[in-house]
């Protein structure tokens, strides 16, 4: 590989490293991860839909059932293949998302005399400022969760790999990421979008901010119970030297 293809000095060159490191990546990373990272971000906008919890100070809605799963993913993959890596998988997950999105839609307007699919074709259809709400919010509290993660991680020294490491990155990015995610969609929807085609309904600022709290510490509940099986998994994964070949091409750069 040449210096350029190292520290590529024009855009074409970024674009080849990044679909070069890309297509090694995908060809590392353990499938299953990537397929349940993708489905629970298809899932949570399918779940959005239905609110669970709705007062003056929280609002949860479905979603929360499966977002636990998608920051575990990206906690593992940061782990092991560093924040770059995750960052890209996280790109990929709401790349399928929207094009999911987009099929789904497609088949809500296509007519049918079967049966009433109005419900489900409510559903399906969805709302496109909501949809660019959580693909927005989804990205940058990626980005924000995985150099969290990946930067806590730096400062543990001595045990590095430990439980105790590895509970610390993954809580307190959790926290910080999924609350940049609830504040980040509140504000794009219901301060931005909403207040326009919903008939002048609308949230505070201040109502954002506590439901994205709130929301994140229930949120960060589910991660605490379900981090153990993450970080099984990491371990098994450096047990049997996975991606082996992605590492070695980044030098440790994720």
């Amino acid at each position: 590989m040449n210096s350029n293809a190292k520290s590529p000095r024009t855009l074409s060159g970024w674009v080849r490293r990044e679909w070069s490191e890309t297509a090694v990546l995908l060809r590392c990373i353990p499938a299953v991860v990537v397929s349940l990272f993708s489905v629970s971000v298809i899932c949570m906008n399918l779940l959005a839909n239905k609110t669970l919890v709705q007062t003056d100070w929280i609002a949860l809605d479905g979603g929360i059932l499966v977002s636990w799963l998608s920051f575990m993913c990206m906690d593992v993959i940061t782990k092991y293949f560093g924040p770059r890596a995750s960052n890209r998988i996280a790109v990929l997950a709401a790349g399928i998302n929207v094009l999911t999105c987009l099929i789904f839609y497609i088949a809500s307007v296509i007519p049918s005399d079967a049966d009433d699919y109005t419900a489900l074709n409510g559903i399906l259809g969805g709302t496109w400022f909501i949809l660019f709400g959580s693909t927005v919010a989804f990205l940058l509290s990626a980005v924000i969760n995985n150099f969290l993660n990946w930067s806590i991680g730096q400062m543990f020294r001595k045990h590095p790999d430990g439980k105790a490491a590895y509970a610390a990155r993954t809580y307190i990015s959790t926290l910080i990421g999924q609350f940049a995610d609830n504040l980040i969609f509140s504000v794009i929807v219901f301060m931005g979008f909403a207040p326009v085609y919903w008939d002048g309904f609308h949230w505070t600022f201040v109502q954002c901010v506590a439901c994205a709290l709130t929301g994140a510490v229930a949120e960060l509940i589910m991660e605490i119970v379900f981090s153990p099986i993450g970080y099984r998994v990491v371990t098994k994964w450096q047990r049997y030297h996975v991606g082996q070949e992605y590492l070695t091409l980044t030098g440790g750069r994720g």
